[in-house]
C-alpha cells in the first residue's frame, strides 16, 4: 500500500499484528473521530502516527499473559517501535490536565509536548531511571520473585533510582532495602527501553562479599542464590527457576554473566 501517512494500529495500548506477525497499521482514516495524534517519525518518505487512547481507557498491566505473548512474537524493530509508541501515547493519555494549575492541555509539536490552555505552562514526556541489577556472591547469582509473581519466576532485583542518588548509590539502596545484602563494584552493562509505563531500566552488575538474607517481605516473595550452571539451564527452560522472556533485559543480564 502506498500510503502517504499511516497509523500504528493499537487495540487501547494492546499491539495488534497482521498475518505475517509484524505490526498492523491503517490509514489516518482508521483514527476515531477528534483523537489526538502523535508523529512517531519517518518510514521510506511515510510519516508515521499513532492515536492517544480515549479518555478514561486503562493501561494493560505489565503482567497481562496476552501483552507479553504478543510482545514475545514481535521482530526486534517492531519491538522497539510499540515500545516508542505505548509509552509516548500513554503519557498523552494521562496528562490531559496541566500539572501547574488543573487546566485542559492540549498536544503541541508532533506530540512531543502538552501546553496547558489556561495557564501556558508546557509540559514533556518523562522517562524514569530503574536500576536492575545482578549481584554476585562467590560465583553466584542473587535472582528474586516479586510479591504476586507466578511461582517459579525469578528475575534480577530492580527499583527506581530516587532523587539526588547516582545509579551507583541507586543499586546499593535498592538491594540493601530488599535483601539486607551490602552491594560494592557496581559496573554498568546494558540498558533498555521499558514502556511500563514509560522507564529506562539501567542495567548494572554488582558483588557482594556476605550471601546472608534479610528478605522485604512488603516487596518480596523469595529471594535465592544460583550457580552459573542453574542460570544458564533455567535460560534454556530447563532449571530451577522460569527465567524472564528474552525481550527483557534481566534475561539480557543473565545470559550476560554466564558468558563473562
Amino acid at each position: 500500500m502506498n500510503w502517504k501517512a499511516r497509523l500504528l494500529a493499537l487495540d487501547g495500548l494492546m499491539p495488534s499484528m497482521d498475518d505475517a506477525g509484524r505490526l498492523s497499521w491503517g490509514t489516518l482514516a482508521d483514527a476515531p473521530e477528534d483523537a489526538e495524534l502523535v508523529f512517531l517519525g519517518l518510514d521510506e518518505g511515510k510519516a508515521c502516527f499513532a492515536a492517544v487512547p480515549p479518555r478514561g481507557d486503562a493501561s494493560p498491566r505489565m503482567a497481562n499473559p496476552q501483552l507479553w505473548s504478543l510482545m514475545a512474537n514481535l521482530q526486534p524493530d517492531d519491538l522497539a517501535l510499540y515500545g516508542g509508541a505505548r509509552s509516548i501515547v500513554d503519557w498523552h493519555a494521562r496528562h490531559r490536565f496541566c500539572a501547574q494549575c488543573g487546566g485542559d492541555t492540549k498536544l503541541a509539536k508532533g506530540g512531543w509536548q502538552r501546553d496547558c490552555t489556561a495557564c501556558g505552562a508546557s509540559h514533556f514526556p518523562r522517562t524514569d531511571p530503574v536500576t536492575i541489577m545482578l549481584v554476585e556472591c562467590d560465583g553466584k547469582l542473587m535472582l528474586g520473585r516479586g510479591l504476586g509473581w507466578p511461582e517459579g519466576s525469578f528475575s534480577a532485583l530492580a527499583g527506581f533510582v530516587e532523587p539526588g542518588e547516582s545509579i551507583e548509590e541507586g543499586v546499593a539502596r535498592e538491594v540493601f532495602e530488599e535483601s539486607g545484602v551490602r552491594v560494592r563494584d557496581v559496573t554498568y552493562v546494558a540498558s533498555q527501553p521499558w514502556p511500563f509505563p514509560s522507564q529506562l531500566m539501567i542495567g548494572c552488575h554488582s558483588h557482594a562479599d556476605d550471601d546472608a538474607l534479610t528478605i522485604d517481605e512488603t516487596e518480596m516473595a523469595e529471594i535465592n542464590w544460583y550457580s552459573r550452571d542453574e542460570v544458564k539451564a533455567s535460560l534454556a527452560g530447563d532449571g530451577p527457576f522460569r527465567a524472564p522472556p528474552p525481550h527483557a533485559i534481566a534475561h539480557h543480564l543473565m545470559d550476560w554473566w554466564i558468558h563473562t
